[in-house]
């Protein structure tokens, strides 16, 4: 059987163009950067010099390489001359060997110093940028939650990668090269000018054109670069959120809508480059042409102003050699547009660190016998839109306490204050007696342990997602993992707590990746314990398991509980009961639905639905 394939009619393309056009709206919504403003490159590079700085004896061995190969590069000609005037010309055999083994000689020193500064200046640039690499990483680990609400994840790992690589990229093609091609290039004016300083002057007159497109060109090839690493970062977050959601995509067979989102984070990418090869394309064509009309007037101006046959050899070497290092240059500069492209989203990215990471303000302490105090705690994700406002209750030491109350009520704000995750707008939280403000974030969160919904695995193994932040110590792990009853559960599995945990803990059931967080928050032996809903995602088969491990978990520690299911706190010392960010209700089970408030009514309706 023959499949007919009907070509596109103009109302299925305009269909389709109409169907990209949207999606394109779509996407730039939420994938398109912010435009950044004039930079200047100067400053930037004073920004990227410290991270430089250690490499400064690799880089100026490298510096010291290229001046030497520069003038190398400048006495090649005049040797050439010489052997030709001197040698070839006199008829002088001695002279012509001399001077072919003088140049053979410089040629070969050359290439060896070509060598020692191409491999120094690469070393240089990978060290410098692994350490660059290295800062943006810890410094996205210190910013607030907050930060990344309104972050995509393609976007910041492309200015981990793509745009630190855009910097290394300029080292990989010699940078330090610049100089010593500036050198070359105000030697061979000089020296051109010392051989006859009129056909200099012919050899010269076609320049100044050169650097009227280099002033022209940079600010559209400045432009074309920045477009290309915010499409970069475009395309990556794309990718990102389509893998992440491969399960979804297929389950609603999605593929075509996915790929039309790609093909338009794929087609702006491209576009963006195509516009950069043009303003390249016409740099290094006019530079050429520029070239061989110097060059030609060398050669029609000979006519009238007769040199000898080395001197003419000698110009002619010169002229390439000038408008090599040009074009390199122009090359060179292409690669620094998209270094200062790739660096200024970097440190635009660092110099969000003012406005997300507030210095801490302690205030008074409070009372050193509650583990926690909400003193009149106000707090809004955005600008007037409340989601706690005046709350306030303490915990003490030892006491079991629970939050509940519909979603979107706060529960889960109250706890991320709590660890800082978040800034309280208005008001202050006590830990401990201490100002949370006053500590620092890793002393803060030192003090609780926490238990998660959502169980967040990292690729290794299972005692190295146990342990969390420390090395892991095979006999404690072990310890938690009995304690909590889940040792054998595990020991069954090839290599024990050895086994690998693939990303994500996709190879894990969600009951195991329960059971690995209470042992990670026992291994923490935390005085405080947060669980987040930590047994709503409980199969049947581990229940007795999650119950056994949720009773060692409490005993002895101070413990927040939120809960959607009310059967899982009702034997907390207290429920703490809120609705649209202020607490309605406080109590034991028993005196709430006696009350017959807020908590009365939502046992209600959970236990009408329960079978």
């Amino acid at each position: 059987m023959t499949t007919v394939t009907t070509p596109p009619t103009s109302s299925t393309r305009a269909a389709t163009d109409g169907a990209r056009q949207r999606t394109e709206k779509i996407l730039q919504a939420f994938h398109e950067e912010e435009r950044f403003g004039r930079a200047y490159d100067l400053e930037l590079l004073k920004r990227l010099w410290p991270f430089f700085e250690p490499q400064r004896k690799l880089l100026g061995a490298a510096l010291g390489v290229v001046l030497v190969t520069a003038v190398g590069a400048l006495l090649r000609p005049l040797i050439m001359r010489r052997v030709i005037d001197g040698g070839i010309m006199a008829g002088d055999s001695t002279a012509l060997l001399q001077g072919g083994l003088v140049l053979g000689g410089i040629i070969l020193v050359e290439q060896v110093l070509a060598f020692v500064q191409l491999y120094a200046t690469q070393v240089a640039g990978a060290r410098a940028m692994a350490d660059l690499r290295r800062h943006v990483f810890v410094f996205l680990h210190s910013l607030r939650l907050g930060f990344f609400d309104n972050q995509l994840v393609g976007r910041l790992v492309s200015r981990v990668t793509n745009d630190v690589d855009a910097i290394l990229d300029l080292f990989g093609s010699g940078a330090l090269l610049a100089v010593g091609d500036l050198v070359k290039l105000l030697g061979i004016v000089v020296l051109m000018a010392v051989l006859d300083w009129k056909l200099a002057l012919v050899a010269f007159a076609a320049t100044p054109p050169v650097m009227l497109l280099v002033v022209v060109l940079r600010r559209r090839m400045r432009e074309a670069f920045r477009d290309i690493r915010a499409k970069t970062a475009r395309m990556n977050a794309t990718m990102n959120e389509q893998v992440t959601g491969m399960t979804v995509i297929q389950a609603y067979s999605r593929q075509a809508a996915a790929a039309r989102e790609f093909d338009v984070s794929n087609v702006g990418y491209r576009e963006a480059n195509l516009r950069s090869i043009l303003w390249d394309a016409l740099q290094d064509a006019a530079i050429d042409t520029v070239s061989a009309v110097c060059l030609a007037s060398v050669v029609v101006s000979l006519g009238y102003r007769p040199v000898s046959f080395g001197t003419v050899v000698a110009f002619s070497a010169y002229i390439t050699q000038f408008f090599d290092p040009i074009t390199t240059l122009a090359q060179r500069y292409t690669l620094l547009q998209s270094a200062m492209a790739g660096a200024e989203r970097v440190f635009k990215l660092l110099d969000t660190k003012a406005d997300d990471c507030p210095p801490e303000a302690p205030g008074a302490s409070g009372d050193p016998a509650l583990a926690v105090q909400f003193e009149d705690i106000s707090f809004s994700y955005k600008p007037g839109v409340p989601v706690l406002e005046h709350v306030s209750f303490s915990v003490k030491r030892g006491e079991k306490i629970a939050l509940v109350g519909p979603t979107g009520s706060g529960k889960t704000t109250i706890t991320s204050l709590l660890l800082r995750l978040y800034e309280a707008n208005d008001g202050r939280v006590l830990v401990d007696g201490d100002d949370a403000r006053g500590l620092s974030r890793e002393e803060l969160r030192r003090r609780f342990a926490v238990v998660p919904q959502d169980v967040f695995l990292f690729s290794g193994t299972v005692a190295s997602n146990i342990a969390a932040s420390e090395a892991p110590d095979r006999e404690r792990v072990i310890e938690v993992l009995r304690r909590i009853g889940a040792y054998d559960l595990f020991e069954r599995r090839e290599k024990g707590i050895d086994a690998n945990v693939n990303e994500h803990g996709a190879n894990f059931s969600a009951g195991e990746r329960q059971l690995i967080a209470f042992a990670r928050a026992l291994y923490r032996d935390a005085p405080t314990l947060i669980l987040d809903e930590a047994t709503a995602s409980i199969d049947s088969d581990t229940e007795s398991r999650m119950q056994t491990a949720l009773e060692e978990l409490l005993r002895g520690r101070t413990a927040i509980i939120i809960a959607h299911r009310l059967s899982t706190v009702r034997a907390a010392d207290r429920i703490v009961v809120l609705q649209k960010g202020h607490i309605v209700e406080q109590g034991r089970h028993e005196e709430l639905l006696r009350q017959g408030g807020l908590y009365a009514r939502l046992h209600d309706l959970q236990f009408a639905r329960t079978p």
